[in-house]
Protein backbone atom coordinates (compact mmCIF):
# COMPACT_ATOMS: atom_id res chain seq x y z
CA UNK A 1 0.00 0.00 0.00
CA UNK A 2 1.50 3.80 -1.14
CA UNK A 3 0.38 6.12 2.07
CA UNK A 4 1.39 9.73 2.25
CA UNK A 5 1.65 11.22 5.56
CA UNK A 6 1.40 14.29 6.16
CA UNK A 7 2.37 16.83 9.51
CA UNK A 8 0.39 19.57 9.71
CA UNK A 9 1.51 22.92 10.90
CA UNK A 10 0.95 26.37 11.31
CA UNK A 11 3.85 28.00 9.05
CA UNK A 12 5.47 24.23 7.21
CA UNK A 13 3.99 20.68 6.51
CA UNK A 14 6.17 17.48 6.19
CA UNK A 15 4.90 15.63 3.59
CA UNK A 16 6.22 12.00 3.04
CA UNK A 17 5.27 9.11 0.59
CA UNK A 18 5.85 5.38 2.17
CA UNK A 19 5.32 2.05 0.66
CA UNK A 20 6.12 -1.18 2.49
CA UNK A 21 7.84 1.03 5.40
CA UNK A 22 10.38 2.32 2.63
CA UNK A 23 10.88 6.29 1.90
CA UNK A 24 9.46 6.97 -1.87
CA UNK A 25 9.71 10.75 -1.40
CA UNK A 26 10.02 13.57 1.74
CA UNK A 27 9.93 17.12 1.79
CA UNK A 28 9.02 19.88 4.21
CA UNK A 29 6.91 22.51 2.05
CA UNK A 30 5.69 26.04 3.30
CA UNK A 31 1.80 25.53 4.60
CA UNK A 32 0.24 27.50 1.50
CA UNK A 33 2.05 25.36 -0.84
CA UNK A 34 1.33 21.53 1.18
CA UNK A 35 -1.27 21.00 -1.29
CA UNK A 36 -0.46 20.95 -4.76
CA UNK A 37 2.95 18.98 -3.48
CA UNK A 38 0.34 16.39 -2.05
CA UNK A 39 -2.38 16.61 -5.20
CA UNK A 40 1.35 15.93 -7.46
CA UNK A 41 2.54 13.12 -5.10
CA UNK A 42 -0.97 11.28 -4.95
CA UNK A 43 -0.87 11.07 -9.22
CA UNK A 44 2.91 10.30 -9.45
CA UNK A 45 3.04 7.56 -6.68
CA UNK A 46 -0.71 6.52 -6.82
CA UNK A 47 -1.03 7.02 -3.04
CA UNK A 48 -4.16 5.20 -2.09
CA UNK A 49 -4.37 6.23 1.61
CA UNK A 50 -3.58 10.05 2.92
CA UNK A 51 -2.82 9.88 7.02
CA UNK A 52 -2.81 13.03 8.58
CA UNK A 53 -1.27 13.76 11.87
CA UNK A 54 -4.11 14.50 14.51
CA UNK A 55 -2.02 18.00 15.99
CA UNK A 56 -1.72 21.14 14.87
CA UNK A 57 -4.05 22.50 12.65
CA UNK A 58 -4.85 18.87 11.83
CA UNK A 59 -8.56 19.98 11.28
CA UNK A 60 -8.39 22.51 8.48
CA UNK A 61 -5.83 20.21 6.58
CA UNK A 62 -7.97 17.41 6.61
CA UNK A 63 -10.98 19.37 5.07
CA UNK A 64 -8.59 21.06 2.15
CA UNK A 65 -7.40 17.97 1.78
CA UNK A 66 -11.05 16.01 1.19
CA UNK A 67 -12.22 18.79 -0.63
CA UNK A 68 -8.85 18.59 -3.23
CA UNK A 69 -8.59 14.69 -3.23
CA UNK A 70 -11.81 13.20 -2.73
CA UNK A 71 -11.03 10.57 -4.48
CA UNK A 72 -8.15 9.09 -2.10
CA UNK A 73 -9.41 8.52 1.46
CA UNK A 74 -8.08 10.47 4.58
CA UNK A 75 -7.98 10.00 8.11
CA UNK A 76 -5.56 11.34 10.74
CA UNK A 77 -3.44 9.33 13.22
CA UNK A 78 -2.34 9.72 16.57
CA UNK A 79 0.96 11.92 16.61
CA UNK A 80 2.21 11.79 20.26
CA UNK A 81 5.92 11.06 20.47
CA UNK A 82 6.39 11.33 16.61
CA UNK A 83 8.92 14.19 16.76
CA UNK A 84 11.05 12.36 19.18
CA UNK A 85 11.10 9.36 16.87
CA UNK A 86 11.50 11.56 13.82
CA UNK A 87 14.68 13.27 15.68
CA UNK A 88 16.06 9.64 15.94
CA UNK A 89 15.45 8.78 12.67
CA UNK A 90 16.64 11.86 11.14
CA UNK A 91 19.57 11.56 13.53
CA UNK A 92 20.16 7.61 11.73
CA UNK A 93 20.17 9.33 7.89
CA UNK A 94 22.50 12.08 9.25
CA UNK A 95 24.64 11.14 11.89
CA UNK A 96 26.70 13.91 13.93
CA UNK A 97 29.49 14.94 12.49
CA UNK A 98 32.83 17.10 14.09
CA UNK A 99 32.26 17.77 17.65
CA UNK A 100 28.81 16.56 17.54
CA UNK A 101 29.62 13.21 17.63
CA UNK A 102 30.59 13.53 20.97
CA UNK A 103 27.10 14.73 22.30
CA UNK A 104 24.26 12.38 22.55
CA UNK A 105 22.10 12.74 20.04
CA UNK A 106 19.49 12.64 21.87
CA UNK A 107 20.22 15.93 23.64
CA UNK A 108 20.43 17.18 20.06
CA UNK A 109 18.52 19.17 17.93
CA UNK A 110 18.58 18.24 14.16
CA UNK A 111 19.91 21.66 12.11
CA UNK A 112 16.84 22.18 9.78
CA UNK A 113 13.55 21.25 10.09
CA UNK A 114 12.37 17.69 9.95
CA UNK A 115 8.80 17.33 9.59
CA UNK A 116 9.07 15.06 6.93
CA UNK A 117 10.52 12.56 9.05
CA UNK A 118 7.61 13.09 11.42
CA UNK A 119 4.99 12.36 7.97
CA UNK A 120 7.75 9.28 7.23
CA UNK A 121 6.76 8.15 11.30
CA UNK A 122 3.00 8.80 10.90
CA UNK A 123 2.54 6.94 7.71
CA UNK A 124 4.53 3.86 8.82
CA UNK A 125 2.47 4.10 11.98
CA UNK A 126 -0.54 3.39 9.89
CA UNK A 127 1.13 0.85 7.55
CA UNK A 128 2.12 -1.30 11.16
CA UNK A 129 -1.50 -0.86 12.29
CA UNK A 130 -3.20 -2.10 9.19
CA UNK A 131 -0.63 -5.53 9.08
CA UNK A 132 -2.02 -5.99 12.43
CA UNK A 133 -5.62 -5.63 11.69
CA UNK A 134 -4.72 -7.98 8.91
CA UNK A 135 -3.06 -10.62 11.12
CA UNK A 136 -5.78 -10.31 13.61
CA UNK A 137 -4.30 -8.56 16.42
CA UNK A 138 -6.24 -5.12 17.92
CA UNK A 139 -4.82 -1.99 16.61
CA UNK A 140 -2.95 0.63 19.10
CA UNK A 141 -4.08 4.09 18.74
CA UNK A 142 -6.79 5.86 16.20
Amino acid sequence: MVVLGIDPGSDKCGLAVVREGRVLAKKVVPRADFLETAANWVHQFRVEQIIIGDGTGSGAVVKEVRRSLPDVPAATIDERFSSEEARKLYWVDHPPRGWRRLLPVSMQVPPEPYDDYVAVILARRFLRSQARLSDGQPSIGK
